[in-house]
Formats: structure tokens, sequence, C-alpha cells
């Protein structure tokens, strides 16, 4: 499992330019993932969402722009240089009804069943015990209505996977140190994507954690799914 504290020191450092080599090295697809997790999270109809592991806010962002403007959104990570960020372009857009705040998805500083909705994107991977994670997302959620929605790297399919894995190991860390002078995030991002177990392993997961009715998109050839899973 990922140690938090470096996972946390390196986030920070390439927070500037996070949002900018999202972009350029999926191409903008990435757009195209978070229309799709605000799609499946509108069609529950939730009161509340927190969105964990934020970051920059941009998941948060297409919630807020997503869903109806009584359904309160709340963007929350354990790095505070990207928060930083989210309250910049919170500030610069002038969007209302959205807040960001210090929470670590391993402890969340949210009351038992305080929302209807959890969203965690590209987050989930970096957890130091992930099991421990979905529990304290289930503690906090809606035991009636409640769903998490997490958006994540996943195995490809194998036609696919050669050149997928050629790319994240030859020209991401090589263009990402380009963008963002790290180019060690970027490595660690290969390696975790490696390391982590396919749609099968990560239903699994969210069964054992006590999670039901849990469905597996998958997008991009595999590359990414989006699992839902009921409190």
């Amino acid at each position: 499992m990922p140690d938090a504290q470096k996972v946390n020191a390196m986030f920070g450092r390439i927070a500037g330019r996070y949002d900018l080599a999202n972009r350029l090295l999926s191409i903008g697809v990435d757009q195209i993932w978070r229309e799709r997790l605000v799609e499946e999270v509108a069609y529950r109809n939730p009161r509340s969402v927190v969105d964990l592991a934020t970051g920059s806010g941009d998941v948060a962002f297409a919630l807020r722009e997503g869903l109806p403007l009584e359904t309160s959104v709340r963007g929350m990570d354990f790095c505070q240089p990207m928060l930083d960020e989210a309250e910049l372009k919170k500030h610069k857009s002038g969007y209302k009804g959205i807040s960001f705040s210090i929470g670590d998805v391993l402890d969340l500083p949210l009351a038992d069943e305080e929302t209807d909705a959890i969203t965690i994107s590209f987050g989930y991977r970096n957890l130091a015990d992930r099991h421990k994670g979905l529990i304290e997302m289930k503690r906090v959620l809606n035991a009636k209505k409640g769903h998490v929605f997490i958006l994540e790297f996943s195995q490809p399919n194998a036609l696919y996977r050669p050149f997928y894995y050629f790319y994240l190991k030859h020209f991401l860390p090589a263009a990402a140190s380009f963008i963002t002078g790290n180019r060690e995030a970027y490595q660690y991002l290969c390696s975790s994507i490696e390391a982590f177990p396919d749609r099968e392993g990560i239903t699994k997961e969210l069964e054992e954690a006590g999670f039901s009715k849990v469905e597996a998109i998958p997008m991009t050839f595999g590359t990414v799914a989006l699992h839902i899973g009921k409190a």
C-alpha cells in the first residue's frame, strides 16, 4: 500500500501544474470520465455529495455544474497545496454552493450517515489502507439511499494492454517531467496502476466492506472504470 506522507508530499509538489498535466497527458479524455461520473451521481438524486481526494477540485466543480443548486457539494483532500489550487479556481470562477476542506479518507471529519453520495476519482488507488477507507465511506453514507462512486484506473483490455503500458512506462514520465518538473510522481502513477486490482478485484473489495449492488463500468478500453456501490 502507498505511504500516505510520501503521497501527500508528492502531490503537494506538483499541485500548481497538476491540471495542465492531466489535460495534456489524457488528451482531454479525463473530461469524458468526469461527465460519466456526474451522470451516474445525478441519476441517484442525492441531496449532498462529498468528493474525497478532490485535489484541485475538478470533479467537485463538475458535480456542482451537473447537479441541482439545492444539492450541497463539498470537496475534501489531505493535501493542502491541492486545496489551495481548488480555492483559487473557485475564487476565479465565482462558483457558489461548493466548499473545500481538509479531510483524510481514513479518518473522515464527518458524522455517521452525513451524506447521500461519496465520490473519489483517482484517489482510491493511493489510500494507505483501502479497506479502512471503504469502511469510513460507508460509515458517513446515508444507510437507506447512500452510494459510493469510485472512478479509478483499471487493467485495460488484453489487446490494448501492451500499448497502454508502453505509454505509461516510457512516454508519460518523460512528458510529465517536462510539464511539471517532477518525473517521480508519474513513475509512481505507472507502478501504482500496474499493482492495482482489476474490476473484479475492486468489486470484491467493495462487497467485503459491506457495499451491495456493486456495478463496474469500464471506459476507454478498460483503462478506467467507474465502480458504484450502495451503502
